[in-house]
């Protein structure tokens, strides 16, 4: 599994012109499932994003867990796109989606998540905070 994080300001979600979800300060987490990835992958990576110290504590310095934070979780198969033979990407590694859905839900609530559409297209809207991105691996 791979989880590109980012902490924001506010970010939300939209499918089709309708908002199904938005938060204020927290994190994206971009979620990408393998295949073959397995449910403790999920909890572990779940884990991980929660107590990763990237908030700033009262001296100004990342040193703070998400805490009372809120994250909105969006799936995101392209980020296991390989592109080292060509310019269009092969998704060969990334989990069919009746593999990855379930996965995707146990992440998103291990971390009380809101959630994008799991295989929509979604317009995604967010403000950096930092900015402060990281990538995540099990």
């Amino acid at each position: 599994m791979r989880a590109l994080v980012q902490r924001v300001s506010q970010a939300a979600v939209d499918v089709e012109g309708e908002r199904v979800a938005q938060i204020g300060p927290g994190m994206l987490v971009l979620l990408g499932v393998r295949r073959n990835d397995t449910a403790d992958d999920a909890d572990r990576l779940a884990d991980e994003v929660r107590a990763l110290r990237i908030f700033d504590d009262a001296d100004g310095r990342m040193n703070e867990p998400l805490g009372e934070r809120e994250v909105l979780c969006v799936s995101q198969f392209t980020l296991y796109g390989e592109t080292r033979k060509g310019n269009r990407p092969a998704y060969l590694e990334a989990a069919p989606a009746d593999e990855a859905e379930p996965l995707y839900n146990r992440f998103c609530e291990r971390l009380d998540a809101a959630k994008g559409l799991f295989g929509a297209c979604m317009g995604v809207a967010l403000v950096n905070d930092g900015p402060v991105t990281l990538m995540l691996e099990t």
